[in-house]
């Protein structure tokens, strides 16, 4: 298997270094990828670093997670406009740990096998180097003029960088030289901003005489209009369920628009390329049943959560974009209620209230649903009002406990896909 030409197949690709290619199809190669441990959970934007580590390991390459416990003390300064806000090592520890167990799922650490995934943390062979030990042994070796060059630094000159993050580069560019020294990995993989990090550690291990080493880095997913790939209305996607519910996660690849998810299916799916434009081509031609969008939602949610998740998200989906029943809203509990329900306008009532029946109309009216009584009871007459996914038609409808789901919510749908979902306490 060629995983250059593969990338390349996928519009991944961004800068290689001479030799690359030809090292990965002579022998199993050691490559590692960098996480930050920024936050305990990895999101979405760190899904193709990830799933480049899968496809490392899947063409039998022993693929190496290094996460940052140093350099996330410092920050890198690639691509940031200002300086990050530094974190405590108790909280930098934590986040490595979450990291450790989020990447087990995605590549196989089983060290019976040649090829299996290893896990460093760049803290341990950092916690007792000097500081003078550092700039004897390292800083010597890398000219300031170099250091100037890289667009990571170039970029913040105008609006200036602190020396902590000048460092940065030499910082990781010790770690490319550890880990050739120690482990002999012999390659380096990132993402295009991450170029000049690389290099700065392909130009460190030359110096000090080190083993051969290569590089290649993929390009930055953006969105179609630009914009950063990886987030939401309401922020980031994370990986981890209590972040991001794997029916939300489900929902932002159903939400992608066509040209979206034609681009990030070459970039995550494992279908094989061929089969994958074929979908294209297929999705082109009925783009209003977003076959693409379902592909690539089923598959990723599978990967990063499981086939049950998917199952529920499906169900979930079901109960505001389909015909589903009120049997299928009465079986969630109240977490998953409000999964689904996530971003769905809520209005209150008092529970009291419903206990002789609370009249319909004059509660869509107080509780804003809809402007007015008027407005409530044409909307009601036409057939456009439904209480848990049930049509209303009688104007004397009263509200009850029996309506509560979960015993405190109550859906209200107008129209076709127009949800308010009431709160009763």
């Amino acid at each position: 298997m060629n995983l250059i030409t593969e990338l390349q197949e996928r519009n991944l690709l961004q800068d290689i270094m001479p030799g690359t290619e030809e090292q990965l199809m002579k022998e199993m190669t050691s490559a590692y990828i960098g996480f930050d441990p920024t936050a305990d959970s990895l999101h979405v934007g760190n899904l193709v670093p990830i799933t480049l580590l899968m496809r490392l390991q899947r063409a039998g390459h022993k693929p190496y997670a290094l996460v940052g416990g140093a350099t996330g003390m410092i920050g890198d300064p690639s691509g940031k406009s200002q300086e990050r806000n530094l974190l405590d090592m108790d909280s930098i520890l934590h986040n490595c740990d979450s990291i450790r167990r989020q990447l087990e799922k995605f590549i196989d650490f089983n060290s019976s096998v040649p090829n299996s995934a290893v896990m460093v943390n760049n803290y341990d062979w950092f916690k007792n180097f000097s500081f003078l030990d550092f700039i004897r042994d390292v800083g010597k070796h890398i000219s300031v003029n170099y250091m100037m060059a890289k667009d990571s630094v170039k970029n913040r000159l105008e609006t200036g960088m602190s020396f902590t993050e000048f460092t940065y580069q030499l910082i990781q560019g010790y770690d490319f030289y550890h880990l050739n020294k120690t482990q002999n990995v012999l390659l380096q993989v990132g993402g295009a901003d991450q170029w000049g990090n690389i290099v700065t550690g392909t130009e460190l291990i030359r110096r000090k005489g080190g083993n051969d080493a290569f590089a290649f880095t993929c390009k930055l997913i953006t969105k179609s209009d630009g914009s950063k790939f990886g987030k939401s209305e309401s922020g980031n996607v994370w990986l981890d369920r209590e972040r991001t519910s794997p029916y939300q996660f489900y929902q932002f690849w159903l939400k992608l628009t066509d040209a979206d998810a034609a681009k990030m299916a070459l970039v995550f799916s494992f279908k094989p390329v061929d089969e994958i434009k074929a979908m294209i081509a297929e999705h082109e031609l009925a783009p209003h049943q977003r076959k693409l969008q379902k592909m690539l939602a089923e598959e990723m949610t599978i990967m990063v959560h499981s086939e049950e998740d998917l199952s529920f998200a499906k169900q979930a989906s079901e109960i505001l974009f389909s015909q589903s029943s009120v049997e299928a809203l009465r079986s969630l509990n109240e977490k998953q209620l409000l999964e689904v329900m996530d971003g769905v306008p809520q209005v209150t009532g008092m529970k009291g209230s419903l206990t002789d029946g609370a009249d319909l109309i004059s509660f869509l009216a107080e509780s804003g649903v809809f402007p007015s009584k008027g407005e409530a009871k044409k909307m009601l007459q036409n057939g456009g009002v439904s209480i848990n996914k049930e049509k209303v038609t009688a104007l004397d409808f009263k509200l009850k406990e029996d309506h509560l789901l979960n015993g405190k919510y109550t859906l209200i749908q107008k129209g076709k896909k127009d949800y308010t979902l009431a709160i009763f306490g």
